[in-house]
């Protein structure tokens, strides 16, 4: 089963750079969210367009999107205020990667010229993972966000949900 799930989880990352290889698809007010659970672990990979988060989608040019965008990023970065996962799970925020071009985190994407996007992965270190039942997303506090296309591979299954706007927990089992 640990085998499988690392499978799993293998194949929820190298997804997105298999789009982004083929032509990352980049529609505004649609986020992904992928979720693995393992044994001790919860690991959210998020992609969305700049425009979703800051209503623009390329470097900030004045002092006021410059501020907007590094309210995001510092909000990104304390994620556990951003995912609250289900208590049960006794999960801490551990390692956080955020890459965008255009904001200047990560390594440069040269296809993100004219539209560019957030990509982030976050990392909690759980007592116990698969007690968690839900994720909620703070998200949908970006008005222009409209839905949450949410990956998620755990140890009781894989499955696809749409989170859209007033909702806000990911229920981990089918």
């Amino acid at each position: 089963m640990h085998r499988l799930l690392k499978t799993t989880l293998l194949a929820l990352c190298l997804t997105p750079l298999l789009a982004q290889a083929a032509g990352k698809a980049h529609v505004h007010g649609i986020a992904k969210l992928d979720v693995a659970v393992e044994s001790t672990k919860i690991t959210l990979q998020l992609e969305s367009p700049l425009d979703n988060l800051l209503g623009f989608e390329r470097a900030p040019r004045t002092d006021a999107e410059r501020q907007q965008a590094d309210a995001l990023v510092t909000r990104l970065k304390a994620a556990a205020a951003m995912f609250r996962i289900d208590p049960a799970a006794q999960c801490t925020l551990g390692k956080v990667d955020l890459a965008s071009s255009a904001l200047k985190l990560g390594q440069p994407d040269p296809s993100e010229e004219g539209h560019a996007d957030i990509d982030g992965t976050f990392e909690f270190d759980c007592a116990d993972a698969s007690k968690a039942a839900y994720i909620d997303v703070g998200l949908f506090d970006y008005k222009r966000l409209q839905r949450l296309e949410v990956q998620v591979a755990a140890p009781k299954g894989q499955f696809k949900r749409d989170l859209k706007r007033p909702a806000t927990r990911i229920v981990l089992t089918k």
